[in-house]
């Protein structure tokens, strides 16, 4: 078996600029195959004896001069180490073509050795080493769905991206741009691309996500980011060059003390069921909790008079155990309750029920105040009637707020509800109305 390297064409004696294609010729027995190469070389400059410059070339370096012949014996010595009696010229082209482009034939497994672990992959490993309960790590589950949707959605769409994978070495702001657009558009892309949603599924079909929803997700992906630069999965920091702006909240709103016993004193002993989450709701109102800390609670959370629990968003970290003593209502819906079944310390039941019981609550209470609110969607102001946006979030609003209007010391009302001292979430659940702005400046007299 014979490998030789060959020119075809030739060039008038002072023609500089003429290129020839460099040949290689495979010759075993009978077989003879040949392949071209993306080596060129000028004729007058080629050494059929030596297979490449010939030694007295005027113009051209030493170093290209080496370099060129290198590559030839390279190409040849791979031609030879991989030969094989089924070799044809298809099998020559792509050993010469291996040799120019070898990043044209990497596997799956050379890509990932090179580029590193895809994005999806690095979630996954984030959700387990980084500290987040479990709550937040659902929400981040969330998010993470959203970023395999949006792989599968640059393979059906871009051209050439058939293989596509996020790679975080890779992102950059138009990256993220473009993820932006995904995932603001999801609502559409899930009828025009029905199979992206049957390889990723969620329980509910997307919506129109708004521009908060749209900044929590990413500030979700920026701390993933953070992550990964911080325990040195990348340098890549796209995030540098793509501020997150604040998210828009309209003014708190909340009921007062008398819309709150409006509601527990109107007469529900024809509708027992909404009168038990009534009851359940009031309760809410009477200790600030969150309705995920709500539905955990058992009997044994009521110690000397007072409820005690650790709200699920600090169990991770820094667990902080929130004691709110119990008033005399509260403290008579505890007791109207003792004898029901089970552990639980009160019969709820899902949270969606709980919101949908808690409008038709407000309905019957004939709370119809007209309310200011900012659309998620859209971010504009519009007025709504207070039970078509009455939630079991309201009622930790209104623990909130009401307090805050009695002692204005957002540490004091934090410690009965459960935020961090500084928290910025604080201000999203009590207004600084006029009354409050009077006393203040009454302070100056």
């Amino acid at each position: 078996m014979k490998v030789t390297a060959f020119i075809r064409k030739t060039a008038k004696k002072n023609d500089a600029n003429a290129l020839a294609t460099v040949y290689f010729r495979l010759r075993d027995g009978k077989k003879d195959i040949k392949a071209s190469s993306s080596l060129a070389i000028n004729p007058n400059h080629w050494s059929p004896e030596k297979q490449g410059y010939k030694d007295r070339v005027a113009l051209v370096s030493e170093d290209q001069k080496l370099n060129f012949n290198s590559e030839i014996r390279e190409i040849v010595s791979l031609i030879i180490e991989f030969y094989t009696n089924e070799a044809d010229s298809e099998w020559l082209s792509d050993i010469i073509a291996k040799y120019h482009y070898p990043k044209r034939f990497n596997t799956d497994e050379d890509v990932l050795a090179e580029k590193g672990v895809g994005l999806t992959s690095l979630f996954t490993e984030f959700l387990e080493k980084h500290k987040l309960s479990e709550v937040r790590k659902k929400n981040y589950r969330v998010v993470g769905r959203a970023l395999q949707r949006y792989e599968l959605y640059v393979r059906a769409t871009k051209k050439g991206q058939k293989n596509f994978i996020l790679y975080v070495d890779e992102i950059t702001p138009d990256t993220l741009r473009d993820m932006w657009n995904f995932l603001e558009n999801e609502h559409r892309y899930f009828e025009l691309y029905p199979t992206i949603y049957d390889s990723i599924p969620e329980k509910r079909t997307p919506q129109p996500r708004g521009k908060n929803t749209m900044l929590d997700c990413f500030s979700r992906i920026r701390t993933f980011l953070y992550w990964c630069n911080a325990n040195k999965k990348t340098l890549n920091k796209p995030f540098d060059d793509f501020p997150l702006e604040e998210c828009t909240y309209g003014t708190p709103y909340y009921i007062t003390i008398d819309e709150r016993n409006k509601i527990y004193q109107t007469n529900l002993n024809r509708h027992l069921k909404l009168k038990i989450q009534r009851d359940i709701f009031v309760f809410q109102c009477m200790i600030g909790c969150r309705v995920g800390d709500l539905i955990k609670m058992t009997k044994g959370s009521v110690i000397n008079g007072a409820i005690e629990y650790i709200p699920r968003k600090t169990k991770e970290g820094r667990p902080l155990t929130v004691r709110v003593p119990l008033n005399a209502i509260a403290m008579e819906i505890v007791e109207r309750y003792a004898d029901s079944g089970g552990d639980k310390l009160l019969p709820f039941i899902s949270e969606q029920k709980y919101n949908i019981a808690i409008k038709r609550i407000f309905m019957a209470a004939g709370l119809k105040r007209m309310v200011t609110v900012i659309n998620p969607t859209t971010r504009e102001e519009e007025k709504r009637v207070l039970y078509e946006i009455a939630s079991s979030h309201l009622a930790r609003r209104t623990f909130v707020g009401n307090l805050y209007k009695k002692v204005k010391d957002p540490n004091l009302v934090g410690s009965l509800s459960g935020h961090k001292e500084g928290s910025k979430a604080f201000a999203r659940y009590r207004e600084i109305d006029d009354e409050i702005k009077k006393e203040l400046v009454d302070l100056l007299n």
